[in-house]
């Protein structure tokens, strides 16, 4: 009889009662969990999910045990159908629960960039001051929004923003150039009188040359960008003459050689492994077993039968003894290599070995020593 673990307390009470109804099934079978895996094609490991409750097993599975066990399908699928209907109850409940807590980690994490206050300090120095344009209206000055988050800075009162107190500030805060609009000029910084209108620089001296400083930013870019072309002009014209000479030297009738490619085999779902990567690993844990395996070959050692497990998607095999006594010892070698495989039987009264590498399941052989002192071997 298998000791089977208590079940999870937060499982659905349908659930509960169809996996406590699949524990008395195997129970009056008799059959050990892995005789329950080969004889339904589904793996150990997915069956002992099943029975403790991690995993609600698919409604095939559910039939294939009705047959193995001799029980009435209909009265086993009723219970199957309220089982997974509580199931996916209780996953749309498990999915909601966590977008909540998704929700309420997004609002803790936006609350951390709060609205932070400014304080309106003093120029520093001259031509300094505040860098937030501002209008008045009414009696006192209203700051400019700035961007989400961040409190809007407001002028002292009775400082004048910076963008009438810079050479041509009105009119460019404003979107206007210098002298656009007529009969307004704005007064220039260093009080000499003229205008920001007027071309000439005080005491009606020419002004000095070089343009805004966007066209000259917009000059610098351009001088970037028609340099970076060039460079690249180059690199490519390189390129293509050092091809054109290594073909020349090679000969008209020269043919690229072909480079050799290697990708994965695309594995089915559930298997993690596939040839020399399976050597040496579990063949439950890797999902080689269950519908991707096959009995090959098998012999009576005594009372245990061993057998040749071969999955061709895993290119792999390995040995199983079943119906044998704890201490009797399983393993799997491939032909014509000196490396072995081992398993030792415990109290479920059999047991398997690791996968060893194999192209066909005629290379595998498997073998058995029984604690009583008996030993055989498959052909």
């Amino acid at each position: 009889m298998p000791r089977w673990r208590a079940l999870p307390d937060e499982l659905d009470p349908q659930v509960r009662e169809f996996a406590s109804q699949l524990r008395r099934l195997v129970d009056r079978s008799g059959l050990s969990i892995a005789a329950v895996a080969d004889r339904t094609g589904y793996s150990k490991t997915s069956w002992e999910r099943y029975l403790n409750g991690r995993l609600l097993a698919p409604k095939r599975a559910i039939v294939t045990l009705a047959e193995v066990t001799g029980t009435n399908p209909v009265h086993l699928t009723t219970m199957w159908e309220l089982a997974e209907r509580a199931w996916s109850r209780s996953e749309m409940r498990h999915d909601m629960t966590m977008e909540a807590i998704r929700i309420s980690q997004a609002r803790a994490a936006l609350g951390e960039f709060g609205p932070t206050a400014t304080k309106n300090g003093k120029n520093g120095s001259a031509g300094g001051g505040s860098r937030t344009a501002a209008r008045p209206s009414g009696g006192g000055a209203t700051g400019v929004a700035g961007p989400a988050g961040v409190a809007p800075t407001v002028p002292p009162q009775g400082q004048a923003p910076l963008a009438d107190s810079l050479p041509y500030g009105g009119e460019r805060a404003q979107g206007f150039r210098p002298g656009e609009r007529a009969g307004e000029g704005v007064p220039r910084a260093d009080g000499a009188g003229a205008y920001a209108g007027d071309a000439r620089g005080p005491a009606g001296q020419p002004g000095t040359g070089g343009g805004s400083p966007d066209r000259q930013r917009r000059k610098r870019r351009l001088t970037m960008f028609l340099a970076g072309v060039v460079g690249a002009l180059v690199v490519i014209a390189a390129a293509v003459y050092l091809t054109d000479a290594g073909k020349g030297e090679k000969g008209d009738d020269a043919k690229p050689e072909a480079t050799p490619t290697s990708s994965a085999p695309e594995l089915p779902a559930g298997v993690q492994c596939s040839g020399k990567d399976c050597t040496g690993k579990d063949p439950e844990a890797m999902g080689c077993g269950g519908e991707f395996a096959r009995t090959t070959d098998s012999v009576l050692v005594g009372q245990a039968k061993v057998e040749v497990r071969y999955s061709k998607t895993c290119g792999a095999a390995w040995a199983r003894i079943t119906q044998a006594a704890p201490g009797d010892e399983v393993r799997i070698q491939q032909a014509g290599t000196t490396g072995v495989q081992k398993g030792t039987v415990n109290a479920d009264l059999d047991a398997y070995t690791p996968m060893v590498v194999v192209t066909k399941a005629s290379e595998a052989k498997a073998c058995a020593t029984l604690k009583a002192g008996q030993k055989g071997c498959t052909q």
